[in-house]
């Protein structure tokens, strides 16, 4: 059977940068990229549960000039 992805990370709270409300959702990795975000059913190399911490898929800079 063949991995669909890499990473799962499981019922993280993105905040995906927007400013947009927090939300829970998983966030699937593929070759160290993010590959989809949303609720997945499929199989991962390895699976993180994120449940109640802070996802946020992205550099953050709180340097403020």
């Amino acid at each position: 059977m063949a991995l669909d992805y890499d990473l799962i990370i499981r019922s993280g709270n993105l905040a995906d940068g927007t400013g947009a409300a927090l939300r829970e959702t998983d966030i699937a990795v593929v070759g160290g990229c993010i590959e989809a975000v949303g609720d997945f059913v499929g199989s991962a190399r390895q699976e993180f549960d994120a449940k109640d911490l802070l996802c946020i898929p992205s550099v953050v800079d709180i340097h403020k000039h």
